[in-house]
């Protein structure tokens, strides 16, 4: 199933997906390039499993379809809005606690 041109579209969509993605939602993300490859990878299966639950899956269509870079960035956006949340609840337990 994951061959070398899987990873290696998975890479490249994680590569756009995570870089238009931290363009669109303002705000600071200190993120290294492999955490913005690894959001644009996570923002793709999400964005996948929408556009499945939306439109199912077109076999006839292939791997690559249109519709699969757009929502791969907007479930990269989804992630990075989550990601935003889950790191300032976290940054405020951790004033409460002391640590």
């Amino acid at each position: 199933m994951f061959d070398f041109w899987t990873v290696l579209y998975l890479i490249v969509v994680g590569v756009v997906a995570g870089y238009l993605a931290r363009l669109l939602v303002k705000g600071p993300d200190p993120m290294s390039w492999w955490q913005t490859i690894l959001l644009g990878i996570v923002g793709s299966f999400i964005g996948g499993l929408c556009a499945f639950l939306l439109f199912g899956w077109d076999e006839d269509e292939g791997f690559f379809q249109p519709g699969g870079l757009i929502f791969s960035i907007l479930g990269a956006v989804l992630a990075l809005l989550l990601w935003r949340v889950i790191r300032k609840r976290l940054a405020g337990s951790s004033e409460h606690t002391g640590t």
